[in-house]
């Protein structure tokens, strides 16, 4: 499998002399726009090449304050400049997220023959800010690398955070940004990469090779392993296809953590639906059902590298949904790990099945937090939309963690209740429990479905990133086409706040 590299990233006090590529912004201040971190000296020498200030140029040429907007423009000496929206001067760090994204995609479409030297100079000072300019910056560079027999060619070479602070806390905030972004363009390879190519045994096999160098133990369970111990969920949805399924465990446990966080993540590598087969439409992007799995595994390897003090136990679900001879069937009653029976309602919702072995799995840990990660239900996105992720939970209290957590990564969760009685939907004539309820409230019935497999007594929230796990439509800000790495900064922010 192809990956991405990342550019180099620098942190500098002025903006290197070498730079093929300058991204500015520009805001509103007292109802008028204003430059934001343009060096003076490339100012003055843009002003006397159009003989006009450089914001006279910009604003002839259509850019805005707004955020999203993006306009370019060629200085002195041949550097490309861009001038980027930031929205109001008083920024936040997702403002800065952001517009680093923008402009560095637009940047990247500058690029001919040879990797461009881009600098970022969007006045970040704050830690927190120059931690949201570099990693918009490099997520926005990010590009899923095609499976071609042409050598691949870098559009970004490197980048360049200009911030007029110098101290350790702006160089950590790099540093840790690296890592972070690192983690999040593993997830979106993962999920871009074929299902001819990433399927259970491959997906687990990369995901050991992914966690090597780091102080994280790593088990993988295949289909034998599975039916021995009693994995019903695992081995009835991978059961029609000719890949195996696996379960692949993940456990960094570092000296001092006071705090033990267990994730569990959806990676059904391929849905067909089953015997329930989807639309001919509805099955193209399907590639993308694993991207649950992609964020807990991808944002455990950053957890472990950037060293923080909580234990984290991973558990990803993997299977390819297929219709076969041996698939299983709707009205099928399948035994899960720990023996609840279930009633499959529907083969096309095969992934709360994998989610719920691993959840009785997970629970067996005795964690202080468990939280699933999964595309799980189109409910939710007709709920939600296609930006916004959903949140059910045991409690307000877990629910509270994630959202904190999720504001600080700057990816947007909304909270869905589970209502009372929404369980009722789920009673089964023949089995323990149902795997569906009737067309109403979907999302929440299959939450509902999930928490059944977490003891009353262990906090729990469930995040649904049906719609913004993979987008359809053309790159915004720094999220590119495909898979985005939805989940990943949240999961790492969230333990960030268990270890402080």
């Amino acid at each position: 499998m192809t990956s991405f590299s990342l550019p180099a990233l620098t942190l500098a006090t002025s903006c290197p002399r070498d730079a093929d590529v300058v991204i500015f912004g520009v805001a509103e201040s007292a109802g008028k726009p204003v430059l934001v971190g343009i060096p003076d000296e490339i100012e003055r020498r843009t002003a006397k090449l159009y003989g006009r200030p450089l914001l006279a140029v910009a604003r002839d040429l259509g850019v805005e304050a707004k955020p999203g907007s993006t306009v370019t423009l060629t200085g002195t000496g041949g550097v490309r400049l861009v001038a980027v929206g930031l929205g109001e001067t008083d920024v936040t760090p997702e403002q800065i997220r952001r517009a680093a994204g923008n402009g560095v995609r637009v940047a990247s479409g500058l690029a001919g023959d040879r990797a461009l030297r881009v600098a970022v100079c969007l006045d970040a000072v704050e830690p927190e800010v120059v931690r949201g300019a570099a990693e918009g910056a490099l997520l926005g560079a990010y590009r899923f690398v095609k499976l071609s027999g042409q050598e691949p060619k870098d559009a970004i070479g490197s980048i360049t955070v200009v911030s007029s602070s110098a101290k350790p806390e702006a160089r950590r905030a790099v540093e840790a940004a690296r890592t972070l972004a690192a983690a999040v363009c593993l997830a979106r390879d993962w999920v871009n990469t074929p299902a001819n190519t990433l399927y259970p045994e491959t997906f687990a096999e990369s995901a050991r090779d992914a966690v090597k160098g780091t102080r994280i133990d790593v088990e993988i369970l295949d289909e034998k392993a599975l039916e021995r111990d009693g994995y019903g969920g695992l081995t009835a949805v991978g059961g029609g296809s000719s890949r195996g399924p696996r379960l692949v465990r993940l456990d960094y446990a570092p000296r001092g953590a006071k705090a033990h966080l267990a994730l569990v993540g959806k990676g059904i590598t391929f849905d067909t639906g089953g015997l329930n087969l989807k639309p001919a439409d509805g099955m193209y992007t399907m590639k993308c059902d694993m991207a649950g799995a992609a964020a807990v595994l991808a944002a455990t390897r950053a957890i472990a590298q950037l060293g923080l003090k909580v234990r984290v136990t991973a558990y990803a679900a993997m299977a390819e949904n297929m219709p076969s001879g041996t698939a299983y069937r709707p009205s099928d009653v399948l035994t899960m790990y720990g023996g609840t029976t279930v009633e499959n309602v529907n083969s096309d919702a095969e992934g709360r099945l994998v989610m719920a072995d691993a959840l009785a799995r997970a629970s067996e840990d005795s964690p202080d937090l468990i939280i699933d990660v999964a595309t799980l239900t189109g409910a939710c996105m007709v709920a939600l939309g296609e930006r916004v992720a959903g949140l059910m939970a045991s409690d307000d209290e877990a629910a509270d963690h994630v959202l904190d957590a999720a504001e600080s990564a700057g990816e947007a969760f909304w909270q869905l209740p589970i209502p009372d009685g929404t369980r009722k939907k789920l009673d089964s004539k023949v089995a323990d429990i149902r795997s569906g309820g009737n067309r109403y409230g979907g999302a929440l019935t299959a939450a509902a479905f999930l928490h059944h497999f977490v003891p009353a007594q262990t906090p729990w929230a469930h995040l649904d990133i049906a719609g913004p796990a993979f987008n359809d439509e053309g790159p915004y800000d720094y999220v590119p086409t495909g898979g985005t790495g939805v989940a990943v900064r949240t999961l790492v922010a969230l333990a960030q706040s268990l270890q402080d």
